[in-house]
């Protein structure tokens, strides 16, 4: 049977995944669309629960995951594209890996696009950044834009979210040198400074670093540019800054 019913809660239930990160966190589950997303998540181990199709049925190894056809107006309501796929599906939010070490990580602080959270995740896992930490009110690991943008790397890439104090306490327990990429008059050309081992903090697209993560950093560097520009998207100077910490490493 097809299911064209907005009320049916299997299809409530899918909606509300894919907005709310309240919802998500209740539930230890997300929702995404897309068959590529779909391959990709299997492929990296996530637990499917339940794939929404509309047209051709999705083929594929997807462990003991329902399946249940659904008409194209049903796959519309539910996704959160302008242009929605045929597949959308749920599954459990993977369980974390290990506890974090801090060489060699990026933090980002209070990074509140989607989009620019997946964006930098990519960027991590293709440059082999060992771990990406979220501080403050970064956006939802598990927010469908930050998945989409991430091409699928939040599933292959270490991923901690801790409070400031956490953070801190790491810090002393390990001993990395942290730096941060912010604007002032003691900042450092990042040409000066060699960044393999240590850790790079990255701040809120208009805000950059609190006072309080700028503090706990040994140093703070720039990335020189013409005179004529501010400053970079951070998820552009994210980029740089990762580069720079891999390119020994590559």
């Amino acid at each position: 049977m097809i299911i064209t019913s907005r009320k049916n809660e299997t299809v409530r239930n899918m909606k509300r995944l894919g907005e709310s990160s309240a919802y998500r966190a209740e539930r230890g589950e997300f929702m995404l669309e897309g068959a590529k997303l779909l391959t990709d998540a299997a492929a990296n181990g996530a637990e499917i629960r339940e794939i929404l199709y509309c047209g051709d049925r999705p083929q594929g190894a997807f462990g003991n995951a329902a399946m249940q056809e659904v008409s194209r107006d049903i796959i519309e309501y539910v996704s959160v594209q302008k242009t929605p796929q045929d597949v959308v599906f749920r599954a459990a939010i993977p369980a974390r890996k290990g506890e974090p070490e801090l060489s060699g990580a990026v933090i980002l602080e209070n990074i509140q696009d989607p989009g620019n959270v997946g964006t930098m995740l990519r960027t991590a896992n293709a440059f082999g950044i060992k771990e990406v930490i979220l501080v403050g009110a970064c956006a939802d690991l598990w927010n469908p834009k930050t998945v989409r943008a991430s091409m699928g790397a939040v599933f292959r890439e270490k991923t901690f979210r801790l409070s400031l104090e956490e953070l801190t306490e790491l810090k002393k327990k390990n001993g990395v040198t942290l730096y941060g990429a912010a604007l002032g008059e003691d900042s450092s050309d990042i040409r000066s400074t060699k960044l393999t081992g240590s850790a790079v903090c990255i701040g809120n697209e208009g805000r950059g670093l609190s006072g309080e993560l700028l503090e706990l950093c040994d140093k703070s560097l720039i990335i020189p540019m013409a005179p004529e520009c501010e400053s970079l998207n951070a998820a552009a100077a994210a980029t740089v800054f990762m580069w720079e910490m891999a390119k020994d490493i590559l």
